[in-house]
């Protein structure tokens, strides 16, 4: 399920291991070992379950046999904010095998072994947002930045340019493009891409068409 800065997905297990080549996205993945194993290929590095976190933008391979638990989180949010500073403080990938987050992952074999419907896994996937480390307010990104984001957020179904984003904070555009880009390592049109496909997701998840949540995230078709 997804919801603003945030999605769970708990996908079930295949008869054949699954596999995906060398790729990125700008989310930060959480994986959890239900059934089976799972295996992310960084560089020359591995990294297996029972609990994997992945940074933002970071190039990696997976292979997996069972069932998992993906939850994504948007680095720009609180939660992954704070998830970049503690759990990955600059790593590409990091294993976890022990602490809080193991009753976590108990909590979701359990859900998975009974089954859940679409409301549960909502609920469950902002109960573990909760359970994430936090920081300090003071130490969050660029407040500007943050409001370009929620700007873009809130036209999505309409044009969203740099030019009127960076008006909305009282910047020049050049001045907001690198700012953007250095506070989220991505230009403000690339990131207004990932807002659509994130806001195109939520709406094909909650039962819209593809068509219908390719228009209503702003693309002009499926």
């Amino acid at each position: 399920m997804v919801w603003e800065g945030a999605s769970l997905w708990i996908l079930a297990g295949h008869q054949e291991p699954a596999a995906l080549d060398s790729h990125s996205h700008h989310a930060i993945q959480i994986t959890f070992q239900l059934k089976g194993s799972f295996e992310f290929g960084i560089g020359g590095e591995l990294l297996k379950g029972p609990i994997a976190v992945i940074g933002s933008d970071t190039h990696h391979t997976f292979r997996a046999s069972g069932a998992a638990a993906h939850l994504f989180i948007e680095p720009e949010s609180p939660a992954g904010i704070a998830l970049g500073e503690t759990l990955l403080s600059g790593r590409s990938g990091v294993n976890i095998a022990d602490g809080p987050m193991i009753e976590t992952l108990e909590e979701l074999r359990k859900c998975y072994q009974r089954g859940i419907s679409s409301d549960e896994v909502l609920k469950l996937g902002k109960s573990i947002l909760g359970r994430l480390p936090v920081v300090e307010v003071g130490s969050l990104r660029d407040k500007r930045v943050l409001e370009m984001i929620a700007y873009a957020r809130r036209n999505l179904e309409d044009t969203v340019l740099l030019p009127s984003a960076a008006d909305h904070v009282h910047l020049s555009p050049s001045r907001a493009r690198h700012l953007f880009a250095g506070q989220t390592g991505l230009p403000f049109k690339t990131f207004v891409l990932w807002l659509r496909l994130e806001r195109a997701v939520a709406l094909y998840a909650g039962g819209s068409t593809l068509t219908q949540a390719a228009h209503e995230a702003g693309f002009a078709d499926s």
